[in-house]
């Protein structure tokens, strides 16, 4: 198709092809030029996170991580180290 525009070239190596292939899981009904445009773009929103933005993901993850109730039973570290000696 003739256009104005910057044409790319790509080599399916073994790692974009697992991308594609991954995509095509995702939009089983495009072909692998399409993935790849949808990858492209897909990576391209992701990336337009800004550094204050993912700063905040990690602080809300982290403070999700700090809400659960996670109990360890009385003496779990000093059961987890009995057999630190035999690895040392």
């Amino acid at each position: 198709m003739p256009t104005t525009r910057p044409r790319h070239q790509i080599t399916e190596t073994d790692d974009i092809g697992e991308a594609i292939d991954a995509g095509l899981r995702e939009w089983p009904e495009l072909s692998r030029s399409d993935v790849m445009r949808e990858l492209i773009l897909k990576g391209a929103e992701s990336l337009k996170l800004s550094a204050a933005e993912r700063a905040l993901a990690v602080e809300l993850a982290l403070k999700e991580l700090a809400s659960l109730d996670i109990r360890y039973p009385k003496d779990y570290l000093e059961d987890l180290r009995t057999d630190w000696d035999r690895y040392a």
